[in-house]
């Protein structure tokens, strides 16, 4: 569960990024969050990450009290969540096998779950014939299938998309949410941050509106796949 309380965040240079912001997200949601640049978008994201502390409130991430959380348990609270970048962030000299793997890796994952997790999570995004490809040779649709394999290895209990569609053609970034409602479908939270409104046209859901640092709109609205 996803739970801020009230939350305000102000920057040491005075500038107040997220105001007195009240959002739940339940176990196995999916919900969009929209906005324009500077809305508050990533202030949100990095206080789910506990990269920042908010200034007023509390916030709550599956389980965990971030307001109170030890500084040696937050790595713990980061494996619980899987997240999706924009720019990919793949290790260009590993494949997409190593790739994936150097997640569980560097928690010290006993080498034979390794060998039966990472070609399993490859098998989710379809890319069992690239498992021994460079970055460089596949296209933006197909390492962003890599970074949330990535996200996916660990199986987080929630995974935050951050503008996961921004570097991918129009035709795969419905690809790429339908793999996120496929996640989703199986019991994972999804938070998927978008610029890109005629994807939730398409798939509706809850749609989580942030403008200047408040919650200005929360509704769950139907989508054009429905009706198709």
């Amino acid at each position: 569960m996803v739970e801020l309380r009230n939350v305000s965040y102000t920057y040491p240079n005075g500038q107040k990024a997220l105001d007195h912001v009240n959002l739940k997200l339940n176990d196995g949601e999916f919900a969009f969050v929209v906005g324009n640049s500077g809305a508050g978008k990533s202030t949100l994201i990095k206080l789910l990450l506990k990269e920042l502390t908010a200034t007023e409130g509390e916030v709550y991430v599956n389980g965990y009290n971030l307001n109170k959380i030890k500084k040696r348990k937050i790595p713990h609270l980061r494996r619980t969540i899987g997240v999706v970048f924009q720019d990919f962030r793949l290790i260009p000299n590993l494949t997409v096998y190593d790739n994936i793997a150097f997640a569980l890796r560097v928690i010290d994952a006993p080498q034979k779950y390794i060998r039966t997790r990472v070609p399993y999570v490859i098998s989710l995004v379809g890319l069992t014939s690239k498992a021994k490809s460079y970055p460089s040779d596949l296209s933006g649709g197909e390492q962003q299938r890599v970074a949330l394999a990535r996200a996916l290895v660990n199986d987080p209990k929630l995974i935050i998309a951050d503008e996961p569609t921004g570097n991918v053609d129009p035709a795969r970034s419905y690809e790429i949410v339908d793999l996120l409602k496929a996640i989703n479908e199986c019991g994972t939270t999804v938070l998927m941050v978008t610029h890109q409104h005629e994807l939730i046209r398409y798939f509706g859901g809850r749609i989580i509106n942030i403008n200047t640092g408040s919650v200005v709109f929360d509704e769950v609205i139907g989508g054009a796949d429905e009706i198709q």
